[in-house]
């Protein structure tokens, strides 16, 4: 079988427009929104919201159907997405409140890391929220992690949206910024790109707070939606907002001479908030599309999320593929694609696109995708995908033994021992809804996957990070 490194190789080597050497190690621009649904953009079905920014960015590049994250809830899934390992691997197991003891550990290798070793320039824009004490050294900062330079935020924009006051760069407090926050963030992003040098590679890492409550958005956008209620109207504006601040990363690549070197990718850190969980919220109106669940949720509404990467050269304009990736791939793929060995000194979860990307081939995994929520509003807290198929696993833990918190150290106890004790299964190409429960008449099929699943689950029970006790709000 044809390896992602051989691949790579062998698609350098095709007849491609212009010098070989300029396709090599390409710029890397991830953006990640919080809280965007499956069905929040026009180009994946939504009916009124307005997103012709993402629509083009699609248009000229590949769409995904099968596209994940890590986790169904921010901290985990940002964590997973830097590591390419499961984030209950290392103790993140939940969204992580301010002076919480739980972060991602110093000795965790992440993306910026391995591209920075490889010569990559790294930045970091918006959202962190990868520790609880933020811009302190009792726990790691974004420079710790490999980030040369970095703009954030512990979690949320702070008041809200709407000139936010709780912006850190490098180190240093910023005080009170004029705008909406993806704009902001979009200024400080096409800052540091003109100030980059043309013959250095960089890797961007681009957080978006929308849209995520608090939700505030400009009333020139908010008054295209004038037919909907007030505060459906904030939200479809927020989801317009991201769409204007991509359009304005997109011209700045292409005013800078960097589009045809840069590979991007736009995705979401989980699936849609909604009225029906979050009533304080009241500009939650996120849509998983035809997904069953949503943030919080193992069902497909939680985890299931838009993803589009556009690479000019190597992937042809238009591409649809169904074929099931998170984030927790991009790791391995970014290190083939830089020339970077990935870590082999522990467990990592993803494999490399390389072979989906370049040659529209099957991503070859030694493992399948898996997910642990422990804390989901789902019944079933794990799930693993294999091909089209994924197995939901309810566990023997008691609500109440999970009642003191995600990161509670009796929470972590009750995890340690938990056992799966019953399944669904679903044809998510037959049944992209999960509507349709096909365990008991696929008993083979059940438990070959629920001994994949047990085994994974093993793996995590038995190294995961007991935290000392904290406060741990439940509601984000």
């Amino acid at each position: 079988m044809t390896s992602p490194l051989m691949l790579l190789s062998l698609m350098s080597a095709a007849a491609l427009p212009g010098d070989a050497a300029h396709w090599a190690r390409p710029n890397i621009l991830v953006i990640l929104c919080d809280d965007l649904g499956y069905g929040d953009l026009a180009c994946y079905g939504h009916p009124v919201i307005r997103t012709p920014h993402l629509d083009r960015l699609a248009a000229q590049g590949m769409r995904l159907t099968s596209c994940y994250s890590a986790a169904p809830v921010c901290s985990p899934s940002r964590a997973g997405l830097l590591t390419g390992r499961n984030p209950n691997r290392f103790g993140v197991y939940d969204w992580i409140p301010g002076n919480s003891p739980m972060h991602m550990g110093r000795n965790e290798i992440t993306l910026a890391q391995l591209l920075k070793q490889a010569g990559y320039a790294t930045c970091h824009v918006g959202k962190w929220h990868c520790n609880g004490m933020f811009n302190r050294a009792d726990q790691p900062q974004p420079n710790d992690h490999g980030f040369d330079h970095w703009f954030s935020t512990q979690n949320n924009a702070a008041p809200d949206h709407h000139n936010p006051t709780n912006f850190v760069r490098n180190g240093k407090p910023v005080g009170p910024t004029e705008g909406y926050s993806c704009q902001v963030v979009t200024d400080e992003a096409i800052a540091w790109l003109r100030d980059q040098p043309a013959d250095k590679p960089f890797f961007q890492f681009v957080c978006f707070h929308e849209p995520h409550e608090p939700v505030a958005s400009p009333m020139e956008l908010v008054s295209q939606y004038a037919d909907e209620n007030a505060n459906r109207a904030q939200y479809y504006a927020n989801v317009s907002n991201i769409d204007a601040a991509v359009g304005r990363l997109m011209a700045a690549l292409d005013e800078l001479n960097l589009a045809d070197r840069t590979f991007v990718l736009f995705t979401s850190d989980n699936g849609p908030e909604t009225l029906e969980r979050y009533p304080r919220g009241t500009r939650c109106y996120g849509s998983p599309g035809p997904l069953r669940g949503m943030k919080l949720h193992i069902y497909e509404g939680g985890i299931r999320v838009p993803g589009i990467i556009r690479w000019p050269g190597r992937i042809a304009a238009g591409t649809i593929s169904d074929e099931p990736v998170c984030s927790v791939d991009l790791l391995p793929t970014f290190c083939t694609l830089a020339g970077v060995q990935p870590p082999r000194d522990r467990p990592l979860d993803g494999a490399s696109l390389l072979p989906l990307l370049v040659a529209g081939q099957p991503i070859m995994r030694e493992k399948p995708l898996f997910w642990l929520y422990h804390v989901a509003l789902s019944e079933p807290k794990l799930a693993l995908r294999e091909g089209d198929w994924k197995l939901c696993a309810h566990w023997d833990v008691p609500p109440d033994a999970l009642k003191q918190g995600a990161a509670h150290p009796d929470t972590i106890a009750a995890l340690k021992r938990a056992k799966l004790v019953k399944y669904e299964l679903y044809n998510l190409r037959e049944d992209i809804g999960e509507n349709n429960d096909l365990a008991a008449s696929e008993p083979q099929r059940v438990e070959a996957m629920a001994n994949q699943l047990k085994n994974l689950l093993a793996e995590i029970q038995k190294n995961c990070p007991v935290w000392p006790a904290a406060p741990d709000r439940r509601t984000k």
